[in-house]
């Protein structure tokens, strides 16, 4: 409850409290006080708390708002970079110390096939590449990638892989160069169509194509992996499957389509 404010008409004392003193402590005169009336808010009223509250809040959403536009196109620009940087990797480029803009202009062409799928057509001392972009589940959320093949459209040349939140050590190995690296030099064609790659524990065989090993203790997303890759080149069957169909450029160039970026 909020204090009172009275003041001694002798002496001029001010007295704050509930109510005022029987007798003034300074000039010691009795009912002399008088209660002086405060103008303005009350600021330990309910109505006052609940304006204030909302003028905050809105003065902070309209900031967060501003800031956000602000960074908007550097936001933009970033995940346009790292998409890049995933793609190049597939090549198993060494991107350090490389200005990944220039880079990616100069190896890469984003074209379209027939149907609209996107494929990324590389150019790496003279020999065709092309990259396939791959989206998928993992055990506890989204993961995705880029697969690289020979101009042959059947032999891996490079792989990279992410996720979003996978289990550090076990399903979260999908990045490691290691696991990425047993791809190369595998083929995805069996009799001139699409068979797909098995991702298995060791000692298994898979039928009618060729097997990577499963990461130990992570068999949920290497199966998530195996899924995406296989769902991805059957939806590709076409282009995989006639080595004289080629992508063509599309009308307009297409920006690159925003993936998660790296994020544990």
């Amino acid at each position: 409850m909020k204090k009172k404010k009275f003041v001694c008409s002798v002496c001029g004392y001010v007295h704050i409290g509930d109510k005022a003193p029987e007798e003034c402590p300074l000039c010691h005169q009795k009912g002399v006080f008088v209660e002086v009336k405060q103008k303005g808010l009350n600021t330990n009223s309910n109505v006052y708390t609940i304006v204030y509250a909302t003028v905050i809040v809105v003065i902070v959403a309209v900031l967060l708002s501003v800031v956000s536009m602000a960074l908007k196109p550097r936001q933009e620009a970033n995940i346009a970079l790292d998409t890049k940087k995933q793609i190049l990797s597939s090549l198993n480029i060494d991107l350090k110390g490389q200005d990944v803009d220039a880079l990616y202009a100069e190896v890469i062409q984003e074209q379209t096939l027939a149907d609209g799928q996107k494929i990324y057509v590389a150019t790496l001392e003279g020999a065709t590449k092309y990259i396939i972009p791959m989206n998928g589940a993992g055990l506890w959320g989204a993961i995705w990638g880029y697969m690289a093949l020979d101009d042959d459209k059947n032999t891996i040349y490079g792989t990279y892989f992410n996720h979003a939140s996978e289990t550090p050590g076990l399903g979260g190995e999908i990045t490691n160069p290691k696991f990425q690296d047993s791809f190369i030099g595998k083929h995805i064609l069996h009799d001139g169509q699409v068979s797909g790659l098995g991702i298995m524990k060791p000692g298994n065989i898979a039928e009618s194509m060729e097997q990577v090993d499963a990461l130990s203790g992570a068999t949920i997303t290497s199966k998530g992996v195996e899924a995406m890759i296989n769902s991805t080149l059957t939806a590709y069957a076409q282009f995989l499957s006639n080595t004289t169909e080629e992508a063509t450029e599309p009308d307009v160039a297409a920006a690159i389509e925003p993936i998660n970026t790296e994020e544990e």
